[in-house]
């Protein structure tokens, strides 16, 4: 009895995924749980296991097919439905084995190009995601007259939810560019047409066998490349070498067949730093005097150093939080206020036991989880705080999603801690340290990002005293942490004497829609927040 492979849900959001490569063909021998086939959506590249042990029997989708969360992909069964009800999908499904990776070179049929000139095959946008029509082209990879392999990232597109390079469905020669950077295309649109540049007559490939070395690339050479389909590698893995700076030849993929994972090229990063070191070694024959600060600025010069005197195009996600920034402060009516607290016990608290802490939950203990932990119990007295405008009508939540905004290379995510109020200190230490590792790896899922009732911006991390910041949409507040800052301040012993002494203190400062929050409501969270945090009552929650 067969057993049908389904498209897992990807997400609360993510309702399809585009069918990216099969990684198994009909008739072979597949173990539970192990990948078959590799899909994708507009965040993120997945691959779906198997359901059960057995072989594949028959593909329902092809690769570049949009699917929906719960259709049926193919079928894994003992091998019987291969011969029987697979036979017919098997037979012409054989041949597309050898070159898996080529559908989007078979339905542009080489002879209709020729008949124009050149042998070529068009390369068009692919679906980027279930609500994505168009994208921005970027910036090209490769120019006219360039060689490229299959699967070789040739242009770089945007949307206004994520970068994505597009590969080259054949291996051949970039013939002509159609759509120019900074071009709006739509998905289908021809970006550009590959084929073989020493096969302009149309006949030189058919009537050539003899010379087949030199005018036959483009037939045998297609075929070569895609006899290989494991050796495909995704944008996404592409897009995460060149942020690491990790040449992708040199990684061995770990992956069904070999492929390249994201596991492979991370664990190559971390192998990275240990040569590098090598060649730091001559640094001080070049840095006499100056050399610690020299070792200190040199991050911060290099990136410098790259912008200094240039003009340069805001990326597609800069471009995006620049817009929902804007659309934020004229949604809504945005007033900020501060107050001083005085987190000196809470310091203490957090030295004492954050060895003890991380020894047992396995996670560090940074002072935002106090923070946010505070935020919610205070939240809970404070509903207006915590809801949404919808026209006329306010929506007031019965939990709290907090939004922790994370600063990365690439630009401001806002990843969401879901039932937040259901964490202690322990729960929020684990969740808050998971998302930030997850969206500085880029392995977010769509979900991960949305469904924020509140946000918490922590800011103070160079030392900032506080800021104004805009609040994330729909939400109503944002609270934003400023640095600890060591100030001297007024203290009072049990007698009410009061002296003067060196105290830890913060400045909270929380941004709220003035058309449901008044300053006063402002200022009661706020006081309330303050006796929380002075307090530092947050043993039980540890």
């Amino acid at each position: 009895m067969s057993e049908p492979i389904k498209l897992p849900s990807l997400g609360e959001s993510v309702d399809s995924a585009t069918v990216t490569s099969w990684l198994k063909e009909v008739g072979e021998e597949v173990a539970e749980g192990e990948p078959i086939l590799e899909v994708s959506t507009d965040k993120v590249d997945s691959e779906v296991p198997s359901p059960v042990a057995g072989i594949l029997e028959k593909k329902v989708v092809d690769e570049d097919d949009e699917v929906e969360t719960g259709a049926i992909l193919g079928y894994i069964g003992d091998g019987s439905g291969v011969e029987a009800g697979g036979a017919a999908e098997a037979a012409p499904a054989a041949p597309a084995p050898a070159a898996a990776p080529a559908p989007a070179a078979t339905p542009a049929p080489a002879a209709a190009p020729a008949a124009g000139a050149a042998t070529g095959t068009e390369v068009t946008l692919p679906a980027l995601g279930e609500s994505v029509d168009e994208a921005t082209v970027t910036s090209w990879l490769k120019e006219i007259g360039d060689s490229v392999e299959v699967g070789e990232p040739i242009v770089e597109v945007s949307t206004d939810k994520v970068d994505s390079e597009v590969p080259s469905p054949v291996a051949g020669t970039l013939l002509e560019i159609r759509a120019q950077e900074d071009e709006e295309v739509e998905v289908g649109a021809v970006l550009a047409v590959i084929g073989d540049a020493a096969a302009v007559p149309a006949p030189a490939p058919a009537a050539a066998p003899a010379p087949a070395p030199a005018a036959a690339p483009a037939a045998p050479q297609v075929q070569a490349t895609t006899a290989e389909p494991d050796a495909y590698i995704t944008p996404i893995v592409r897009k995460l070498g060149k942020e690491l700076g990790v040449d992708l030849s040199k990684v061995k993929g770990t992956g069904v067949g070999g492929r390249i994972r994201r596991q492979d090229v991370e664990a190559a990063a971390k192998a990275a730093p240990a040569p590098a070191a090598a060649p730091a070694a001559p640094a001080p024959a070049a840095a006499p005097a100056p050399a610690k600060p020299a070792a200190k600025a040199a991050p911060a010069s290099a990136e410098a150093d790259q912008l200094r005197g240039t003009t340069q195009k805001m990326t597609r996600l800069r471009q995006t939080i620049a817009k929902r920034m804007v659309e934020s402060l004229q949604v809504s009516a945005q007033l900020t206020t501060v107050i001083r607290v005085d987190v000196t016990n809470m310091v203490n608290l957090r030295n004492r036991v954050k060895g003890e802490f991380q020894s047992r939950e396995g996670t560090k203990l940074t002072y935002l989880p106090f923070f946010v932990k505070a935020a919610i119990d205070v939240l809970k007295n404070h509903p207006k705080l915590n809801a949404t405008i919808h026209d006329k009508e306010v929506e007031y939540f019965d939990h709290e999603n907090i939004g922790i905004a994370v600063d990365t290379p690439r630009g401001l995510f806002v990843p969401v801690v879901k039932n937040a109020g259901e964490l202690n200190i322990a729960g929020l230490a684990k969740e808050i340290n998971t998302l930030a590792g997850a969206v500085r790896e880029n392995t977010m899922k769509p979900d991960q990002l949305s469904g924020g009732t509140f946000t918490i911006t922590n800011t103070g991390i160079n030392g900032v005293m506080f800021d104004t910041p805009v609040i994330n949409q729909p939400e109503v507040a944002i609270l934003g942490i400023g640095g600890i800052l060591r100030e001297p301040a007024v203290v009072k012993d049990a007698n009410g004497n009061e002296t003067i002494g060196i105290r830890s203190v913060v400045y909270p400062a929380i941004t709220y829609d003035h058309r449901l929050v008044d300053g006063a409501e402002a200022g009661r969270f706020l006081k309330e927040y303050k006796q929380r945090l002075e307090a530092a009552d947050f043993e039980a929650d540890l």
